[in-house]
């Protein structure tokens, strides 16, 4: 029925012109995702099935760091939710990605929602600001490229 987002959250949204259906068929290998979630950090993982893997990772400092976590959510054109953690020195419980996907006139709303900052505790509001300022909407400007025609952004 969907994931309920939790009130310390990163959102970035976009207005697709396309049908959710149409939308999610770039949800559906990882080849398809990696075309334009790898935006900032690169796509390792995608297992496209409920309690399938999702890994990521990203350079930090010189350093590689990996992250992600298991599909907990996976409904076909609704939504896609995975834990998100940091495989070495990972916060105590992991944070939630969220990918959602919402009919709005003749398209498709897809947000993303990186929550669950509340579970970490006195380190909340630190970890929020942090990520509050380096999520951009790079992915979804990518996925309405290629789902509206333009190829990848």
């Amino acid at each position: 029925m969907g994931t309920s987002i939790s009130a310390l959250h990163v959102r970035r949204s976009s207005l697709i012109l396309a049908t959710a259906e149409r939308v999610w068929e770039e949800f559906s290998s990882f080849e398809r995702l990696a075309a334009w979630f790898g935006r900032g950090h690169q796509l390792e993982v995608y297992e496209p099935q409920l309690g399938g893997r999702v890994g990521l990772s990203v350079e930090i400092d010189g350093k590689q760091s990996s992250f992600g976590g298991t599909i907990r959510v996976f409904e076909p054109a609704h939504e896609l939710t995975f834990t998100n953690n940091w495989e070495s020195e990972g916060w105590p419980v992991p944070t939630l990605l969220t990918l959602r996907l919402t009919p709005l006139y003749d398209a498709c709303h897809v947000e993303l929602f990186h929550h669950g900052f509340e579970r970490l505790g006195a380190d909340a509001s630190a970890t929020l600001e942090g990520y509050e300022s380096g999520w951009t909407a790079n992915h979804l400007e990518a996925l309405k490229a290629i789902v509206e025609g333009a190829g990848p952004a």
